[in-house]
């Protein structure tokens, strides 16, 4: 079975709001989750048999060339296969592509194996975050300086 990293569209917001309720805390509204499917590009999902099974909301600022991961969900039968690795690196290719110098996001301390996930990818603690979270749970600002990439003849 393999995933199918796609851009999310208005008609996934029921399935993108299930996968926020794997959160006990800090989940998005269905509001917001409207918001952020209207507007192209905003969403990646990760669609396997025809079902959502991930999803990242990653933004992209006027006034910063720094992208930002807001919101990354893999539904938890689904957790291990690599989707949040996968929907990651599609959402810094597309920031590369935007110009973008680097790519941010805050996770909470307590929320071990996103840090492990992250810190692999080459993301690096930038900021300590006193009671960030909705629920009072610090946070820390993770990120990642894209550099140049060199392409070598062989």
């Amino acid at each position: 079975m393999r995933a199918r990293i796609r851009d999310g569209r208005p008609a996934d917001a029921a399935a993108v709001l299930a996968l926020e309720a794997v959160f006990a805390t800090d989940r998005m509204s269905a509001r917001s989750i409207r918001r952020f499917l209207a507007r192209p590009g905003t969403v990646l999902v990760a669609e396997m048999e025809g079902e959502i099974v991930g999803a990242l909301v990653f933004l992209l600022r006027r006034n910063s060339r720094w992208a930002r991961i807001y919101s990354v969900v893999v539904h938890p039968a689904r957790r291990g296969l690599g989707l949040g690795r996968r929907l990651v690196l599609a959402a810094e290719a597309r920031a590369r592509r935007a110009g973008c110098v680097g790519m941010s996001l805050e996770v909470r301390t307590d929320n071990l194996p996103a840090q492990r996930l992250y810190r692999a990818l080459g993301y690096a603690d930038h900021a300590q975050l006193a009671r960030y979270y909705d629920d009072g749970a610090p946070g820390i600002r993770l990120r990642k300086p894209f550099g140049r990439i060199v392409e070598h003849n062989r």
